[in-house]
């Protein structure tokens, strides 16, 4: 929860509501002045080369890793996280480090392409990844750090400046993360500026790429104000993420899976499971053990690792979660267990049957503890269903057959789907999770792609010799004699048939 007052903003703990500590509420100018000054330390950085800033950057990694146990107390009262799961934040961060700093001298490297014929014979070609120089990191409350550094530090490497705007629900952590660059005596091209909408707006409307992780609603609006000028953007945004558990499904373990995959952060995550399908025969087993899971689960305010579900991080949320589990009681949905608040902003763990496509847990994004099953015929209605959304984030399947897995991931209209498992691509980073339809645009992380979306190419094509054979046939004058030499060229080199490359059958003009 946050309490703004003029050029502040005070944060409050989810868990009871106590203050823990006010941050500046950045202005416009505030934030054009923090780009300037970034923009101008960029030249310097980028200049530097590769292995010096892998050198900084493997220096900001071990001050995260002195300073892991404070950044984790930031998070827990900030966001009410379970200490399990607040630990992630900095483990997961420190992995992606490390995963960029020792690939980005391959995927980064200038690449010269052969040349395809031989008119680009006499031309050496290299492509070169070349950094936009102030990248603009817009993060959510959920995962405030980790987001944060999943997309700085490949910006950082790649030889951008980075200014990064974190949700005012949870700038703590975040902001003494940015203090740590600092801290070590990095030069300065990464800062953090706080603050509510108008400086989110004010970050897009001066950076050269945006990086923005939401809802669709607001990806939507800081995509139109970043066409407006012309400047690239990522959009991670909001998933309703089906689960299919087949009948051949070890049902005890997937259970677990789906129980995980659903209730990790209080259900508050993109790529939380929020809608799942299971085949007839199975289902009311299923239910069971999903049942029996979930009532085991401890929710409680102490945080530590006896606490498996924490308090929701705003009111607001509570109040959708709340009014999504009455519109589906009141359709006829069957609750068996939790369905209620927990008190503050907490919310019980719930399990719902016999829930349908008319109600708003199966179409909107909840965001909250809460697990909707729903009974299928088949796995051709499974899959119908599975893709009635206008959300494409992540998806996953459950069953024994790992050939039939594959083939209904396939069909499932998400950029990433996990087989027996909801959650474990988040930290597989070669590999690109990209939302489709309403999920956003681009993708964060996978391999090459994850550092090069922060560059720009530059293609830089010179001559093998001083005069080509080229330029003197193309360039001018022109003459009937050139142009005849120039033609039969191509048609030599296109033709794939000896009769098309002697000319042989040509309609006359």
């Amino acid at each position: 929860m946050t309490a703004a007052t003029e050029g502040s903003v005070v944060v409050h703990s989810p868990a009871d509501g106590a203050p823990l500590g006010v941050v500046t509420e950045h202005a416009a100018a505030d934030v054009m002045s923090t780009v300037d000054d970034l923009r101008a330390a960029q030249r310097g950085w980028e200049a530097a080369g590769l292995d010096e800033r892998i050198r900084w950057i493997g220096k900001y990694r071990d001050w995260l890793l002195d300073n892991a146990d404070r950044l984790t107390d930031l998070l827990r009262a900030e966001t009410g996280k379970p200490l399990a799961e607040a630990n992630l934040e900095v483990g997961l961060s420190i992995d992606l480090i490390n995963y960029y700093a020792e690939r980005a001298p391959r995927y980064l490297a200038v690449e010269r392409p052969w040349p395809h014929n031989l008119f680009t014979a006499v031309k050496q070609l290299s492509v070169e990844q070349r950094p936009y120089p102030v990248v603009g990191v817009i993060t959510p409350w959920n995962f405030p750090l980790a987001l944060t550094l999943f997309d700085s530090v490949p910006a950082l490497i790649a030889g951008a400046a980075v200014i990064v705007k974190p949700s005012e629900q949870t700038p703590l952590a975040v902001r003494a993360a940015a203090d740590g660059w600092a801290d070590i005596g990095a030069p300065p091209v990464f800062a953090c500026v706080t603050g509510l909408a108008e400086t989110g707006k004010a970050l897009v409307d001066t950076v050269d790429y945006v990086q923005f992780t939401g809802s669709t609603r607001t990806g939507k609006i800081v995509a139109q104000q970043a066409a407006a000028r012309l400047i690239p953007y990522g959009l991670e945004l909001g998933g309703k993420d089906p689960a299919i558990v087949l009948a051949d499904a070890d049902l005890e373990q997937t259970a677990a899976g789906i129980a995980f995959g659903g209730l990790s952060n209080a259900g508050q995550m993109c790529t939380s499971v929020e809608r799942i399908y299971v085949e007839d025969a199975v289902h009311d087993e299923f239910v069971r053990h999903l049942v029996a899971t979930v009532r085991g689960l401890r929710q409680n305010s102490a945080g530590g690792y006896d606490t498996d579900v924490g308090p929701l991080a705003t009111e607001a949320q509570h109040a959708i979660v709340a009014r999504h589990v009455a519109d589906a009681v009141a359709k006829g949905a069957t609750v068996h267990c939790g369905g209620s608040s927990a008190g503050g902003t907490a919310f019980q763990p719930t399990v719902l049957t016999n829930v349908d496509h008319t109600m708003d847990i199966m179409r909107e994004e909840t965001f909250g503890p809460v697990l909707p099953v729903m009974r299928v015929s088949t796995v051709d209605e499974a899959v119908r269903l599975a893709n009635d959304t206008p959300y494409g984030l992540s998806a996953s399947v459950w069953t024994t057959d790992k050939a039939r897995g594959r083939e209904i991931a396939r069909r499932l209209e998400a950029g990433t789907v996990d087989v027996n498992d909801a959650s474990a691509h988040l930290a597989c980073y070669p590999v690109p999770q990209a939302g489709w339809k309403s999920s956003g645009i681009g993708g964060r992380l996978g391999g090459a792609a994850g550092i090069r979306k922060f560059c720009r190419t530059q293609t830089v094509v010179e001559p093998r010799v001083e005069l080509s054979l080229i330029a003197a046939l193309a360039w001018f004058p022109y003459s009937k004699t050139k142009g005849r030499i120039v033609s039969t060229m191509f048609r030599l080199l296109g033709a794939r048939d000896v009769r098309r490359r002697l000319g042989l059958g040509r309609r006359p003009v």
